[in-house]
């Protein structure tokens, strides 16, 4: 597995452009939207009361070259592009990306580390970008259903370091104990 592309999202809209390297921070990658010890509760922690103050565990968000094939070929579109998922890290070599299990960790060449929280689920966000792009207002629903077990994982950053386009990275599975 390897980073074939790395994305920053510098603004509100979440889109994510293009840079060859980046610095991972505890809490997140330099200079992204989505970096920070804490967020605001949303539609994914229904648990805790909207806009509440709680800590960030998606801090990074991974997708898979190989799952976007899939969803694309799923919806009757060209390519499914990373940036309108607001992914940062796209990874190559990985074809059962969002099977990867809560703990796993993965390590950078300069030691720079994430730990994956959870599988991240499909919402409509990505959907309404991509239903624009193509011109098919279906496709805000039918990416939801499509994406299902394939749309990546965030992570929060265990470890800080330098990360670049073309990174081989380690996979270390979580321990059971």
């Amino acid at each position: 597995m390897h980073l074939a592309r790395l994305l920053l999202a510098p603004g509100p809209d979440f889109l994510t452009h293009p840079v060859e390297e980046a610095r991972l921070v505890f809490g997140g990658i330099e200079g992204d939207l989505h970096a920070g010890a804490t967020r605001k509760a949303d539609a994914r922690t229904p648990w805790h009361a909207r806009g509440t103050t709680i800590a960030n565990t998606r801090q990074v968000s991974l997708v898979s070259l190989d799952e976007l094939a899939l969803v694309a070929a799923a919806l009757e579109v060209e390519a499914v592009y990373p940036a309108h998922l607001g992914a940062n890290l796209v990874l190559a070599d990985a074809p059962d990306l969002t099977a990867t299990a809560p703990g796993t960790r993965m390590i950078f060449p300069s030691g720079a580390t994430l730990f994956v929280t959870e599988a991240n689920p499909p919402c409509r966000q990505p959907g309404r970008k991509i239903a624009a792009a193509e011109g098919r207002r279906e496709l805000e629903f039918a990416f939801v259903k499509a994406a299902k077990g394939r749309r990546g994982l965030v992570a929060l950053v265990e470890r800080e370091g330098a990360i670049r386009a073309g990174d081989a990275i380690k996979v270390l599975a979580p321990t059971r104990g």
